[in-house]
Parts: structure tokens; sequence; C-alpha cells
């Protein structure tokens, strides 16, 4: 039997293949994968940068916030931060934003290339401490991949 990491890192080469040359079709696909192959997710998808802000982009789940401020709630402060924010519990985490009321825990991983902040990558679900560092260490490697190869738009 395959060990979560090992599954996991299947994942990213599935994530690889999907990624071609237009970024709306590749985030569409990838967030569709992740919440098709991932246990007890009710919400993955991606928030991009644009004019200082959050904006929801491709994503699978309840319909989600359409706008983050920077340092806002669990995907503003990873943006703000560039750092990846695995949340146990989102009722304690400050300054949470409620998009789905069912959500308990959040991993949250940015997307930066040539050091430009494209986004984040968002992940929620209705379990408390659903995430560990085995998620987090494969969502970070996904982005890593979605960041690089993925033809971005000088501008979004």
């Amino acid at each position: 039997m395959q060990s979560k990491a090992e599954f996991l890192k299947s994942l990213s080469q599935e994530v690889q293949a999907l990624i071609d040359d237009d970024w709306i079709t590749s985030l569409a696909n990838v967030s569709a994968v992740l919440k098709q192959n991932l246990n007890d997710i009710n919400w993955v998808g991606f928030y991009l940068f644009k004019n200082g802000e959050l904006v929801l982009g491709p994503f699978q789940g309840l319909p989600a916030c359409t706008r983050i401020k920077m340092g806002r709630g669990v995907c503003g402060k990873s943006a703000e931060t560039r750092k990846s924010l695995r949340v146990r519990d989102v009722h304690e985490f400050k300054d949470h934003i409620v998009c789905d009321a069912n959500s308990r825990s959040e991993l949250v991983v940015p997307l930066v290339h040539k050091g430009r902040l494209l986004g984040v990558l968002d992940l929620d679900s209705a379990s408390v401490d659903r995430f560990d560092g085995v998620d987090q260490s494969a969502l970070e490697s996904i982005a890593e991949i979605i960041s690089a190869n993925v033809v971005w738009p000088d501008k979004f």
C-alpha cells in the first residue's frame, strides 16, 4: 500500500501533467484534481494577487469570498508573509475570514515565481487539524510546480 507521502508525490506528478499554456485552465484543472483526490477537503482553490489584494480565482467548493485584503485572514497573512500557514482550528486564528462556516482547518501556500507574488493556493477542511507536515510539504511542492510552470500573464 502506498504511503501518504508517496501518494502526494504521485499527485504532484498528475498536477504537472495538467499544466498547459493557459493559466486559467491550468488552475481550474489543478483545483479539480486536488478536490477529487484529497480526502476530507471541502474547498480548494486559488486567490490571485491583483491590484494589491487577493481576488478569487479557479476553485472547487461552495461559493467563496471574492476579495481578501493583504494581511487579513489566513490567505492574506500567507500572501503578505509569503509563507505557508497551516491552521489547526480556524476559530482560534485571529482575524479569520469566514467564507464557509463548515471549515475548521486550513492550509494556505503562497505562489511566488522569480520574486513575484502570484497568489495563494488555499485548502479548507471541515475537520479540526486535518493538515499535517506531510500535507504542507507536498502542497508546497505542488505550489512550486504551479508557480514555475504555468504561463502567467504579465498582469491579472
